[in-house]
Order: C-alpha cells, then structure tokens, then sequence
C-alpha cells in the first residue's frame, strides 16, 4: 500500500475504536479551493442531453435515462448504458476471482484510490444530486462527497479489521504426552458472491456507498441499481471505482451500474436471481419486506416514525428553533427528520415558566414560519420535492389529521423560479386520536401529540417504534431521572436518544465513525452504518487443516 493509502487507513481504523469526531474529507466547500464550485457547475451542465459514456463499457442493449430536476422541472436527458440481467451476472462472475484472490491490503488499497477519484469530483457529484434529489446545493455537497466518502472509508476500514480478525496461518500443537499432535491450519475469509445494492431517490450516493465499499472490501463483485430518478451521482462514483480497478490492472466489471425506468424496473430480476447472494437496500418499507423476504442475506433501510418526546427545557425558544430546522432540512425527506413531537397536555417546563401545549405549538410553528420565510435561509434549507407522490402523501395526513396549525404553502427560489418546494405543516391532535393510526409522515410534515403526562408521551413513542420502526428520537428534558427513564425505555426499542439537542446539534445528523445510522434493531432496517455485522454477514470464515 501507499504511504498516503496506509496512513488513511491507520487513522480510520483508530476513529471507529475511537467514536471521536474524524473526518478524512472536509466538509466545508471553501476547502477544495475557490474554483471548484463554478468547475464542478460546468462539468455538471456538460453531462446534460448527452448519452453517460464514462463507464466504459462495450456496446449496451440500450440507452436509457428519466431524471427530472426538481429545481428546473425539465428533464436532464442523460442515457445510460442497460444491459439484460445475464449479462451483468456473467460479467460480474468473471471479474469476481481476481478481485477475491486479492489480499485484504492490497483490495484496500484500490478503493482508498477510488475515493481519492470521487473526492476529485465532489462539486459535480453535488451539482448532479442537487438536481436529481431536490436537496439545497450545500446538503448535496456534504451528504454526496465528504460525508459520503467518509462512510465509504469507514466501511473499509471496518472491513480490513475485520478479515484481519484471525491469523491467516498457524502451526497448532496440541500436547498428547509422549509427543505432540502438530496440525498446520490455515483461515480464510470467503466472499459469498454477487451483492446487488438498490438505492434510493433522496440520497443516491450516502446511502448507496456503505453496502458498495463493504461488499467489495470483503471480496465480492457489486451490481448497483440506482434509483430511476436519481442516476447521475452514483453513476460518476461507479465510474471512478471502475477507473481505479482498470488502474491497478483489475477488471472493471467488478462493478457496474444497472440503470432501468419506472416502467421497465429491473430490480426484482436481480434480485431473484440465484446468482444475487447479498442485497443492500434503501428505500420504503413495502420493498424491503419484499427484499428481507427472499432467504438471501440482505442489509435493509426503510423507514420510521421517528419521535420527539419534549418534557422540559433550558430554553424553550432554542428548542422551537433547533426543532424548526429538523423538520425542515431537506423538506423533510429524510429517514431522520422527525415526525411525532409528543408534549404533555400541562405544558413544558422551562426555565422561564411552564409553557402550555397550546403556546409550544404556536412557538413551534412560528419557527417554522420565521425559517421558511427568511429569503437567506429558507429556500436553501427546504430544498425541493424530488416526488410529487410526496406532496401527495403530505396531503393524505392533513385529511387523516385535520387540526392543521400552520399551513404547507409554496415557496419560491430565488435562483428556480419552476422549484417544486413546499413549507411543511404543522398538524396537531389528541393522544387519542393516534392510536392504531400512527403510520410514517414521510415530507414537508409533522404532527404534535397533545399526551396526558411525559409518561405517556414516552409509552406512545415506544410503541410507535414497536410496530413501524425509527432511526432516530429526539428528548427533551432537565430531568435526569425522566432522562435515564426514556433512554432506558428507547433504547429497548433499539432506538438511539439524541437529548436536548439546540443549536448547531441536529437530530437529522449522523456522524461517520462515531453514529451507528440505524440500529438494525427494528422495523426501521435490519442493518447499521458502519458495524461488524455490517461487514461479516459478506463472507465466510473457512478453516483448513493440514496434518
């Protein structure tokens, strides 16, 4: 390995053991250079109407492409190369020896370099995300290139601890009395075969990378299906991994990328294929009961109703505004926004005086108003709708929940005057009113639970988890043992806590090498950024004895 390679390497490794805060790739723009935003601009405009050449791959059986800006409401035009299911498997077979031959260092070593290319291009990665998710440029940017890089190198680093776990030689002797019984054995990490990785349509690369850059530490060859909206960011990451396998004299149909269309889905005929060992996927429940459903190893994330259980604060305006900007990231559509905020029908305890539920949700939605309305801040936090199936489910839940405290409106850009944005709602209702009838608020929409006490708050929110799964909880409260109380009973739900979060601390953010993204635990997924299970349901430990 490189002496840049093994340094990178040695300080991820030590990061994860660590939980401290670590970031291999910064996350700030101004770190690449004033250049690179107007570069990374051009380069993404030079892709549109243009057929997606970069793979390098031989003649397809077809060109194929749908992306839609949410921001221009205009089609991108860019076709990908599609080939027929067998081909990609047979591709994928005859790339698979040389790469499993490999040793762990030396497989290390080629996607350290692949990340170095992908770092190279963050700016049209998140031009390309930008324009295929809806996310504000500045979410594009991180969640697609640093922090998305950031977990590709956790995985990896995972993964060589991992395989390294075990002495690959040893001579055992076994004492008999008059002699020894000497044994040589060797252990060898298997790779199961072909991973199919599925990705979404809201966070193409973040979600996608950790179930690519762990299947191929671990030795297997990787199918991507991409969403059909959202192609272009992860396509430009495949290409670079292609790039660094061709570089380091290994075939590049190691990886490919297997684009379709929402007619013509070519998901289920990968994933049924008997060739398909392992299937990472992210996306809505009712697909990933199907994936999980079919007897192969599979890594799930789907979804939640992610809650909020507010019982007492330091600063109730703090708390309004730290819960404003979390229901509004991104519109909302994120696996980690939340979505129940449950709040005693007494009030909230402040340090200025009891708040009644009534003036918290008024505060709350004047936060909103405040944030949306701000000509700086607003547009840029909200992002656009990447699906009009969103609005329309958001519409579902103002009829399912009709006492709406703040109206969903329509925001404008200032730079796309055709954006597809909306403020989220702001719903209330009675504990009463919820119960059977919680299902996930998935967009630009929240709804806060009038409750008779913090208990119940907490015994709603732990049952809401039972059935439908979360990623994250939100709590607030000043009150230790309430504090030990709600992380005790969460926790059981396998649900992480996030506690009296203001300021710049957001629920909606997971840290690579520190936050464990979805426990794995519950309805929510069956799998969790970046832990050893993640890496060791890949491959097989054999051992081999030699007498």
């Amino acid at each position: 390995m490189s002496n840049q390679a093994i340094q990178l390497l040695n300080e991820a490794m030590e990061a994860n053991h660590k939980r401290s805060y670590y970031a291999a790739y910064p996350e700030q723009p101004k770190a690449y250079g004033d250049e690179a935003t107007s570069l990374g601009l051009t380069a993404f405009q030079q892709r549109l109407n243009q057929n997606y050449t970069e793979l390098n791959t031989e003649e397809p059986a077809s060109w194929i492409g749908e992306e839609v800006s949410p921001y221009m409401q205009t089609g991108l035009g860019i076709h990908y190369p599609a080939f027929a299911t067998e081909t990609y498997i047979t591709k994928a077979q005859q790339a698979w020896d040389g790469w499993a031959a490999l040793p762990v260092r030396n497989r290390a070593e080629v996607l350290v370099d692949s990340l170095e290319r992908f770092k190279a291009r963050f700016f049209e990665i998140a031009f390309a995300t930008m324009h295929t998710t809806g996310q504000g440029f500045m979410m594009s940017f991180q969640a697609s290139g640093p922090h998305a890089a950031d977990r590709a190198l956790e995985a990896i680093a995972v993964g060589v601890e991992e395989l390294e776990r075990y002495p690959a030689e040893v001579n055992w002797v076994k004492p008999m009395g008059k002699f020894d019984l000497s044994i040589r054995k060797n252990f060898k990490p298997m790779p199961k075969g072909i991973n199919l990785v599925i990705g979404c349509s809201t966070f193409p690369t973040w979600n996608t990378v950790p179930g690519l850059y762990a299947a191929l530490i671990t030795g297997n060859p990787v199918i991507v299906k991409p969403h059909p909206k959202s192609i272009l960011p992860i396509a430009m990451v495949v290409a670079e991994l292609r790039n660094a396998l061709k570089a380091a004299g290994l075939n590049p149909d190691l990886v490919q990328l297997a684009p379709d269309t929402v007619a013509a889905p070519v998901t289920k005929l990968l994933a049924e294929h008997p060739a398909v060992q392992m299937i990472d996927y992210t996306g809505g429940p009712a697909f990933g009961l199907y994936v999980e459903g079919l007897n192969k190893t599979c890594f799930t994330e789907k979804a939640g109703v992610n809650p909020v259980i507010v019982d007492s604060v330091q600063d109730i305006k703090a708390v309004q505004q730290n819960l404003a900007f979390s229901i509004c990231l991104y519109s909302g559509q994120m696996c980690t926004a939340p979505q129940y905020i449950f709040v005693p029908a007494a009030g909230v305890r402040s340090s200025e005086g009891t708040v009644s539920y009534e003036d918290f949700v008024a505060g709350l939605s004047g936060a909103v108003k405040d944030l949306v309305e701000n000509p700086k801040a607003g547009p840029f936090t909200l992002g656009a709708i990447q699906n009009e199936l969103t609005i329309e489910r958001t519409k579902a839940a103002v009829q399912k929940y009709p006492h709406v405290a703040l109206e969903s409106t329509a925001v404008q850009h200032p730079e796309f005057p055709d954006a597809r944005m909306y403020a989220p709602v702001v719903l209330t209702a009675e504990a009463a009113e919820i119960e059977g009838n919680i299902s996930e608020l998935f967009g630009p929409c929240v709804l806060v639970v009038k409750t008779g006490s913090t208990e119940e708050s907490l015994a709603l929110a732990a049952k809401a988890v039972a059935e439908h799964g979360a990623i994250t909880c939100l709590a607030y409260t000043q009150d230790s043992a309430i504090m030990q109380q709600i992380e005790h009973t969460m926790n059981r739900t396998f649900t992480p806590v996030s506690f009296n979060f203001t300021g710049a601390a957001f629920v909606n953010s997971h840290a690579a090498f520190s936050d464990f993204h979805v426990s794995g635990g519950n309805a929510a997924g069956n799998a969790s950024f970046t832990n050893s299970d993640f890496i060791n349901r890949r491959f097989v430990w054999v051992g081999n004895r030699f007498a």
